[in-house]
């Protein structure tokens, strides 16, 4: 009971703290003078306490007792959703809240380095694509009380060639959060952080004197703020994936469009879904882009597979740009596509064999994303579809 009231009394700071920053935007004058070199300082420090594992480029090795704490994870969330949602109206143990699902055109540039032309990037070319902008879980909280945290995920259709999952045929998915570390290191942390998650008290996963976490809390707190409008936020893979066979690569969304950012009725009364009202006025005004970078993995320790806590420097290898992500004006909003965004599974192993998935969390994200999608479906008498892109609603 201590241990909640004092989550509560943290988590009431945080709140009040999140109405009040966009307010006199000293978070951009923040970020734009320190957060690189803190994050810098605060890297320096994981990578000091790290040992050299002598592994080669995109070379991976299994946790010890990694299965254990995949299990421990599938559980926890399970019980978390079940904590959270009624029958019929289960939504994802992870970044829960849908705030839209938008048609896009995913486009490779014609000017690839020669060493990128792998899988979706081999050639000059065009997909059509579902994008969900979504907030964390495991519960669908108002906007302005969330965690700051924000995701972007992206469904290629028209990929042919086989795929690692069989469920679908020609899609590829593209899995990126809004900060450039994940927020556990490996899957033994990750069950960490569920476990207390299922409990209500995530903070002290990163707080836990007998197994502290705080250089990634203060890594996630670096990008986690008040977020404004998913259209214009950046967005990172975090984690490692094949670049054809034996290249491991990270990739990120960059925006390039001038979006609309205000939150109104702060800071005692923001309406409860701000950020999709703000998509909403955007694409009732303008198309939106992104550029898509991609960034090779150059050294093995300083930039692992097995370790997705640690930043990727770009001085080591600058984060290069491959395609284009085209959102084009559109109405998104209807009941109708929002009820098929909650029938779309996304996988990062949907995808081409070039990009396989690499690392333990990504191991993970096989076996829990199957499980937890089969679960929700289920849960929602629903029944998996892949989509084509031709979809049309009322």
């Amino acid at each position: 009971m201590l241990l909640k009231a004092i989550h509560r009394m943290l988590e009431m700071g945080l709140h009040i703290e999140r109405r009040i920053e966009p307010l006199f935007g000293m978070r951009q004058l923040f970020d734009g003078a320190l957060r690189e070199p803190l994050a810098q300082l605060i890297q320096a420090q994981i990578n000091k306490r790290r040992k050299d594992d002598g592994l080669k480029l995109a070379e991976e090795r299994l946790l010890p007792d990694e299965e254990k704490w995949v299990q421990a994870i599938i559980d926890e969330m399970a019980t978390q959703m079940h904590n959270h949602f009624q029958p019929a109206r289960y939504e994802r143990g992870g970044n829960s809240k849908t705030h839209g699902l938008v048609r896009a055109i995913f486009t490779v540039r014609d000017d690839v380095p020669s060493d990128m032309r792998h899988g979706i990037f081999s050639r000059p070319r065009s997909f059509p694509a579902w994008v969900r902008y979504s907030g964390p879980g495991p519960i669908v909280p108002r906007d302005i009380d969330d965690v700051g945290f924000g995701s972007m995920t992206i469904k290629l259709m028209g990929v042919e060639g086989p795929k690692l999952l069989d469920d679908e045929k020609n899609t590829q998915d593209l899995l990126c959060v809004c900060t450039p570390t994940f927020v556990t290191p490996d899957a033994k942390a990750n069950a960490s952080l569920q476990y207390w998650s299922t409990r209500e008290m995530p903070i002290y996963y990163f707080l836990n004197p007998k197994e502290p976490h705080i250089l990634d809390f203060l890594m996630q707190s670096l990008w986690n703020e008040t977020q404004l409008n998913p259209l214009g936020q950046y967005y990172y893979s975090c984690v490692p994936y094949l670049l054809g066979e034996g290249q491991a690569m990270q990739y990120a969304f960059y925006p390039r469009t001038d979006v609309p950012k205000t939150i109104p009725g702060l800071p005692f009364n923001p309406a409860d879904n701000f950020l999709r009202d703000n998509m909403v006025k955007t694409l009732n005004e303008k198309d939106v882009e992104f550029d898509i970078m991609v960034q090779v993995q150059t050294d093995p320790f300083r930039m692992p597979i097995e370790n997705a806590a640690v930043l990727w420097p770009e001085k080591l290898s600058p984060r290069v740009p491959v395609a284009s992500l085209h959102i084009p004006r559109q109405k998104f909003d209807s009941p109708c596509q929002f009820a098929f965004a909650d029938n779309l599974t996304y996988n990062p192993w949907h995808c081409l064999p070039e990009h396989r998935p690499l690392g333990n969390q990504s191991r993970t994200r096989l076996r829990l994303y199957t499980t937890l999608s089969q679960l929700r479906l289920k849960m929602n008498c629903k029944l998996h579809v892949e989509p084509t892109g031709d979809e049309v609603f009322n």
